[in-house]
């Protein structure tokens, strides 16, 4: 059974910072690229990072510069450090999962997280 769990969410001022955890389970990192996405109110998800056991990463552009995704293989666990937070960023994210490849389309991914509620006060 595949798992991906988030954590790490929580309320925080503009200009702050959180780092979000997604610990998988039931899948092999090399053969998957992890994801992370998120879904603002009343708006679609967003793709907004991935990255793959080689290392490769990819940023959306509204948060590139900002946010910083990262892995720790013995762990399981993939990291996305989010620094210089604004109230645009409030959101529930997600962690994915899809075999082999990286993308920002929703409908791509293989296994989704239950995702934790991110909140930015202005």
């Amino acid at each position: 059974e595949v798992q991906l769990v988030e954590s790490g969410g929580g309320l925080v001022r503009a200009g702050g910072s959180l780092r979000l955890s997604c610990v998988f389970s039931g899948l092999t990192f090399g053969e998957y690229a992890i994801h992370w996405f998120r879904q603002a109110p009343g708006k679609e998800r967003e793709g907004i990072s991935c990255i793959t056991r080689d290392d490769r990463t990819y940023y959306a552009d509204s948060v590139k510069g900002r946010f910083t995704i990262s892995s720790d293989v013995p762990k399981n666990t993939v990291y996305l450090q989010m620094d210089s937070l604004q109230p645009e960023d409030t959101a529930v994210y997600f962690c994915t999962a899809q075999y082999y490849a990286c993308s920002a389309t929703p409908r791509a991914m293989d296994y989704w997280g239950e995702g934790t509620q991110v909140t930015v006060s202005s």
